[in-house]
């Protein structure tokens, strides 16, 4: 298993920053470890249903990093479109 690089992270994650990329490198996951967290925040039910145990260890980093970076963007989202209409 390969260790995530910068354009590993690049490529899989959008609107990441430097610090989020390097919060998601440091975790020591690797790509496919990343793929996994991501179909966790995509859709948990299918993976519940396929009875995976809840996301554990670097999967679990990478959900809580990745989570965080959306609610970051939600809260962005409304904001900048408010604004974009009071203009």
């Amino acid at each position: 298993m390969t260790r995530l690089s910068r354009d590993d992270v690049v490529k899989s994650v959008d609107r990441a920053d430097d610090v989020t990329i390097a919060q998601i490198i440091g975790t020591g996951a690797t790509v496919e470890e990343l793929a996994e967290a991501q179909a966790w925040l995509a859709n948990d039910e299918p993976l519940i249903n396929d009875l995976r145990p809840l996301a554990q260890g670097r999967v679990r980093e990478l959900v809580d990093i990745l989570s965080e970076l959306e609610e970051d963007d939600e809260e962005e989202g409304p904001a900048a479109g408010s604004a974009a209409t009071a203009e």
